[in-house]
């Protein structure tokens, strides 16, 4: 990880959990990766303390795995961890797409076309690395979901989360193309003021990644199959 620094807000630990999601949702943290808290606080230009207190609440919430003796890591997925994300991120991406043509603005609407339109020039031109689509992915259904509320966003944030885009459903070719073909259909649903056909194309675009990742050696979830302690939360 390299290290930058920036003058962090009031709550230092609220900060530094913003940016420990931030660097997993990016792929800067892989999952399994030992997270040192020496490393982070120099990043992130604040103390040891809301660094640890910030990867105790990221433990809480099912992100962080903590060792006493190993320290803390990005959880490692687990198959059924994985469907269950999916499904619930199939049911909250629908409410928050519905919610989003409900609550549409011009600006809102802009945003979102030009978040498709930076995804579809670099799926098409054949250059772009799958993790850059991954993280062009991320931006278009982001600009839909900020048309609803922070609360939303946050809760989507944190389940986005758990795939990086070094594991992303963006590497092969055919793949991409049909969901590229997905989001098309989504905008155009978003477009006409359809609340409900934007909410269910989006729930099968969801859906469709999952179908995917299972089907793909490379992709799918191989973490080990066991009750994961979240005791904490």
């Amino acid at each position: 990880m390299s290290v930058e620094s920036s003058a962090p807000p009031v709550s230092r630990t609220q900060y530094v959990v913003e940016r420990l999601k931030e660097d997993v949702a990016s792929g800067a943290i892989k999952p399994g990766e030992l997270i040192k808290q020496t490393v982070l606080a120099k990043r992130y230009g604040v103390s040891a303390t809301p660094v640890r207190e910030a990867l105790r609440m990221l433990e809480a919430d099912g992100v962080v795995s903590y060792d006493a003796h190993k320290g803390a890591s990005v959880r490692e997925m687990t198959p059924d961890t994985a469907r269950d994300l999916y499904r619930l991120r199939a049911a909250a991406e629908r409410t928050a797409a519905e919610m989003a043509v409900e609550r549409m603005t011009p600006r809102g609407l802009e945003e979102i076309r030009a978040a498709h339109a930076a995804l579809a020039t670099a799926q098409s031109a054949g250059t772009a690395a799958p993790a850059e689509l991954s993280v062009l992915n991320r931006a278009f259904h982001f600009a839909i979901y900020r048309q609803t509320s922070p609360l939303i966003v946050q809760h989507l944030e944190l389940l986005w989360a758990r795939f990086t885009p070094g594991t992303t459903v963006w590497r092969h070719p055919a793949d991409a193309a049909e969901l590229q073909a997905d989001h098309d259909r989504i905008l155009d649903a978003i477009e006409r003021g359809d609340a409900e056909a934007a909410g269910q194309l989006t729930a099968d675009h969801v859906a469709r990644a999952s179908r995917i990742r299972e089907q793909q050696p490379d992709l799918r979830a191989s973490g080990a199959d066991e009750t994961e302690n979240f005791s904490n939360a």
